[in-house]
């Protein structure tokens, strides 16, 4: 039976750790680079991120992404209480091949959205190896309260490992909200990370110099808006990826009448002129963007750039919509060596995020 690392209580607070992690010869690796294991906060079913019985009809979804890694790494399932890990197990049995490449934590959560709230982990080649960066999170703006548990992980998981080093940036950063090649090019959106609701007392100088000496990049590229129905007020992880260190896929909308098609397209001519850190100009493959969904009024930001990369599988979401095999084509063009593991999403994107959303990796 999987076991449970974590105890249960509070985590000891650790102090913060002397220096920078840049200056220390730490940066952040690449999604595509080894890991040791995804990191996940499995939904409360009484949380607010899947209303109106939306968690019963999210979790195939889950289910799904956690089975489909299981020949590719570990999964660490963030669970509030002894009840919601029996919740979780129930779920997970449906697995034909069982879920012994799970292991839970008793690490609370308001919410499930890992990618924004858990811990950017950055890597060096020496002792110690692996380091934490805990931002501060406000629930993207100050949308959804309460956060508290939310806004603790990254400690939580710190000393969950043993007692990793941990850094506080201390400006409002979530993990959606930047993608880098592991080289030291990072890409951002202004629409986010200048968002008055994140920083307003920093200029975008100062964010840049936090984000240089944190996640040890040196090049900083700025798209500008993200899609409709975003409630992150424009992650790059719906919009462009980085695949290699020098190739990106981003998401573009045909259609001229929809509300995409004008900031995509401003998004891709900005991809034109950019260039890794090497001067290297991109290399921009175009992802299609899935048909409007509208649910209660609401559009929803399906997009299919939200994927996650494992060591061997990616995993798409999917929206049973005829762009679906056209997508799963470009990430198996730029992403060769792994399995593209199509998941439909048309449910779990009622909580407003998808694959990339939900998971973090931990580097090997």
């Amino acid at each position: 039976m999987p076991s449970r690392p974590s105890s249960g209580q509070p985590a000891p607070h650790i102090a913060p750790t002397p220096g920078t992690p840049a200056a220390l010869g730490y940066r952040m690796p690449a999604e595509w680079e080894p890991h040791a294991a995804t990191w996940l906060s499995w939904p409360r079913p009484e949380g607010i991120s899947f209303p109106g019985g939306g968690y019963e009809r999210a979790v195939p979804a889950l289910v799904g992404m956690v089975g489909a890694l299981a020949e590719s790494e570990p999964v660490c399932i963030n669970v509030c209480d002894d009840a919601h890990e029996a919740e979780v197990r129930r779920h997970l049995g449906r697995l034909p091949g069982g879920y012994a490449h799970v292991r839970f934590y008793r690490i609370p959560t308001n919410e499930p959205w890992c990618r924004d709230h858990g811990p950017i982990f950055v890597t060096r080649p020496d002792a110690p190896r692996v380091a934490v960066c805990d931002f501060d999170y406000n629930a993207w703006g100050w949308k959804y309260p309460p956060f508290d548990s939310d806004d603790i992980v990254p400690t939580r998981v710190a000393e969950a490992l043993g007692g990793l080093p941990v850094y506080y940036p201390k400006i409002i950063l979530e993990g959606g909200s930047v993608d880098v090649n592991g080289s030291g090019t990072l890409l951002t959106t202004e629409s986010c990370l200048l968002n008055p609701n994140r920083n307003p007392n920093l200029k975008k100088a100062q964010i840049e110099t936090v984000v240089r000496d944190h996640l040890g990049v040196q090049n900083i590229l700025w798209l500008g808006e993200g899609i409709e129905g975003d409630d992150t007020d424009g992650h790059v992880d719906d919009l462009t990826r980085f695949v290699n260190r020098t190739t990106v896929v981003t998401v573009i909308e045909e259609d001229e009448h929809d509300s995409n098609h004008e900031p995509l397209q401003a998004n891709l001519h900005r991809l034109r002129e950019m260039a890794a850190e090497d001067g290297s100009p991109l290399h921009v493959l175009s992802l299609p963007m899935p048909s409007k969904i509208v649910r209660d009024g609401q559009r929803l930001p399906a997009s299919y750039a939200n994927f996650y990369i494992g060591n061997t599988v990616v995993l798409l979401p999917v929206f049973s919509d005829p762009h679906d095999a056209w997508a799963a084509s470009v990430l198996r063009q730029a992403l060769p060596g792994r399995k593209i593991v199509p998941i439909d999403c048309r449910e779990l994107i009622w909580g407003l995020g998808a694959f990339h959303c939900l998971t973090q990796q931990q580097p090997a």
